[in-house]
């Protein structure tokens, strides 16, 4: 399903209003809500949001269990964190209980991090057909989504629900859940806002399947929904 907003404003309030509607129908099911979130400064927006008390009164937030999509390898405090992103935007401001939320670590070895996640992912899926009731995405000018990136050996994952991943241009780690756990979730909505952004989206949702080359194709619920919210200047090139 496809929805274009006029603006980034409009597409981060949809993607709170879905984050509401999703932790509802989760706790109704099963009393629990499973997300793994996003970086990114349209997901920041959302989460802002969010925390905004027509938003945050309408979540049972002691039902929420808290997960990330990826995470650089640096300190909580550093501003490049995600996690420290989400706490600043939205944790800090309702009361999800301190043992629900599951951070990747990233001020550890990497390969340490992400056997770390991996095992937690693992022990809390292994009999259960689906992963996440909600996964948040955003993508890159480069097709990348989490930080699955173009011509990385992590694209080929398939026996680690969390993997390490050196990224050459950049001289540095991430951990990123992978493909496997995220297309297994019951709900994937990637949150996309920019010009910029416009050509690859045509590219990854109209274009040749070329996963090395843009990634986010590989994002494919095998029966779960697939969303993307996008703004009107990142679909100008899809009609």
């Amino acid at each position: 399903m496809i929805r274009v907003f006029e603006t980034a404003e409009e597409l981060s309030k949809a993607a709170a209003e879905l984050f509401v509607e999703s932790a509802a129908s989760a706790i109704d099911k099963k009393g629990k809500f499973l997300v793994s979130l996003s970086g990114g400064s349209t997901p920041k927006r959302a989460f802002e949001i969010l925390a905004q008390p027509e938003f945050k009164e309408q979540v049972q937030w002691d039902k929420v269990h808290i997960f990330w999509g990826d995470e650089r390898c640096v300190p909580f405090i550093h501003p490049d964190s995600n996690a420290g992103m989400t706490f600043k935007a939205l944790l800090d401001h309702v009361s999800v209980p301190s043992e629900q939320i599951h951070l990747i670590k990233g001020d550890i070895p990497p390969h340490d991090a992400a056997l770390i996640y991996n095992e937690l992912l693992k022990k809390l899926f292994k009999d259960s057909e689906t992963t996440f009731d909600l996964v948040f995405l955003g993508m890159g000018a480069d097709g990348h989504t989490a930080s699955l990136f173009p011509h990385t050996p992590v694209l080929e994952e398939v026996s680690h629900f969390a993997k390490e991943v050196y990224l050459e241009e950049l001289g540095k780690f991430r951990i990123t859940i992978t493909k496997n756990v995220i297309n297994k979730a019951a709900r994937v909505a990637f949150l996309i806002a920019g010009e910029n952004k416009a050509e690859v989206l045509k590219e990854v949702m109209y274009g040749e399947r070329n996963y090395k080359q843009y990634p986010s194709q590989l994002i494919k619920p095998e029966n779960g929904e697939l969303i993307w919210l996008v703004d009107k200047a990142a679909a100008q090139a899809i009609g």
